[in-house]
This record gives C-alpha cells, sequence and structure tokens, in this order.
C-alpha cells in the first residue's frame, strides 16, 4: 500500500520591504540526545528554537524567516511562533530527505519573494548565535556574494595513515559555523548545477563551492554552538547565565 506525504505549511504574514531572508532548518531529534527533541529542550525558560528565531527576529537587516522541519514539527512551531510573537516568520514548511533538500525548499518559498536579495541559512540547533556575527555576515554578502562564519580550530589536527603513523600536521583549520550567507542569484545556480540528489553535499557553502564559486570567511563566535549532546544543553545554559549577568 502507497502512502502519500502533505506538504504542510504555515503562512503567516507577507513581508512588504524584504531585502535579507533566512532559512531556520529545525529537524528535531538527534541521535545523540538519547530521544530528546534538541529543537524543543527547554533551554533558560523556553524551547531551544525560540532562542534561534528571536536573534533574526530581531536583527533589523532581517526582514523574512522560513522554518523547514518535519511534518509532525509544524503545529509546535507554529503554536510558538504565535506565542512568541516571531512576527517576521512568513513560513513553516516540511524539509527534504536530508538537510540540503530542505534548505532547497526553503530557498524555494523565500524567494517567492522577488524583493529577497540575501538568503541566510542557519540550524535551529544554534540558539546563541550573535547579532554581530548574523550582520557581519549580511554585510560581507553584499561585497563577496557566499560567506560563512568560521572559528579557528583549537586542537592541532594531523593525518595518518592506515596504521596509525602520523602522515601530516595540518594548519590553518577552521570550525564552520552558521548561518550562511549568499546572494540569491548565486545560490539559485548552484543549486541548479547540484541537481537533484543534494545528500552528498555537507553544508550550503559546499553547493556553492561545487559550482567552482568563491567561499568567503568572517569571524564567528566560540559560543555559537551547536546542540547535539545532552552536555551541550548545559553549556548552552551556562552561556546564558553569564550573558544575563553582562547584561
Amino acid at each position: 500500500m502507497s502512502t502519500k506525504t502533505f506538504e504542510l505549511e504555515y503562512i503567516k504574514t507577507d513581508s512588504v520591504n524584504a531585502s535579507v531572508g533566512v532559512i531556520i532548518v529545525a529537524a528535531g531529534v538527534a541521535s545523540r540526545m538519547g530521544g530528546i527533541n534538541k529543537i524543543l529542550a527547554p533551554l533558560s525558560g523556553k524551547p531551544t528554537i525560540c532562542h534561534t528565531i528571536s536573534a533574526f527576529n530581531n536583527n533589523p537587516l532581517v526582514s523574512e524567516i522560513v522554518l523547514v522541519t518535519r511534518d509532525d514539527m509544524v503545529l509546535n512551531l507554529q503554536n510558538l511562533t504565535d506565542e512568541y510573537g516571531f512576527l517576521k516568520v512568513t513560513d513553516i514548511i516540511t524539509g527534504g530527505s536530508c538537510r540540503e533538500e530542505s534548505v532547497k525548499k526553503g530557498f524555494k518559498r523565500l524567494i517567492k519573494n522577488a524583493k529577497i536579495k540575501t538568503v541566510l541559512v542557519h540550524d535551529g540547533a544554534r540558539p546563541l548565535i550573535s547579532q554581530k556575527v548574523i550582520t557581519s555576515v549580511i554585510n560581507a554578502v553584499e561585497e563577496f556574494l557566499a560567506v560563512i562564519p568560521v572559528v579557528k580550530a583549537k586542537d592541532t589536527m594531523k593525518r595518518i595513515d592506515t596504521l596509525g603513523k602520523v602522515e601530516q600536521t595540518i594548519a590553518n583549520l577552521v570550525n564552520v559555523q552558521t548561518p550562511q550567507g549568499f546572494s540569491v542569484p548565486l545560490l539559485r545556480e548552484a543549486f541548479e548545477k547540484a541537481g537533484d540528489d543534494l545528500s552528498a553535499f555537507t553544508d550550503d557553502a559546499s553547493i556553492v563551492e561545487s559550482a567552482e564559486n568563491p567561499v568567503y570567511t568572517v569571524m564567528g563566535d566560540y559560543k555559537n554552538i551547536k546542540i547535539t549532546t545532552p552536555e551541550d544543553l548545559i553549556l548552552a545554559e551556562e552561556y546564558l547565565k553569564r550573558l544575563e549577568v553582562e547584561e
């Protein structure tokens, strides 16, 4: 017996003066979270995803946000969007079979607004993204077209052979974060060249790179961690407590 997947969407409002759009990928459960839904997990008094959305909703340069999630999460996110007054969230849609397919679906929905010129793609499980990094990526896209935030790798990295012998010490490595920012024409072209199977791509920038376009970097933030284990929630909680004290 065949089953049919229904496209769920939540259209809240229309952006009038849109120029910067954001795709937030919010899939939910991770294998290393012990069955905990990392998107809805409580963090400093509210669901993790609400911290993430709030950062972009409060940035004056961002005009529109599309949430991409699983079909069983649409109603949850709709309710949270209403409860917390995230007025820049225009759509909540279901994703694809892999992350980049989900991003592509979000991109197609976002650029229905022809005024969108810059697109940011962010992990829903990165709730500590700062206004400084968001704004830095947006501004850099105007000049470089494809931009990712990075932080210098803290550990020395070495390449080893199958026997465990060190072959090479690798320098100048960085850890890549989100939001990753792109001009709309550049990302559209990259998706077209990549074709339908996007399962091999590890992040959004790799799709742009595969189309032989340069990707540039801006300084990220070590606090911009991705929630992948229960311990990450504890660390994020501590970061938020420190921020409250500093403010």
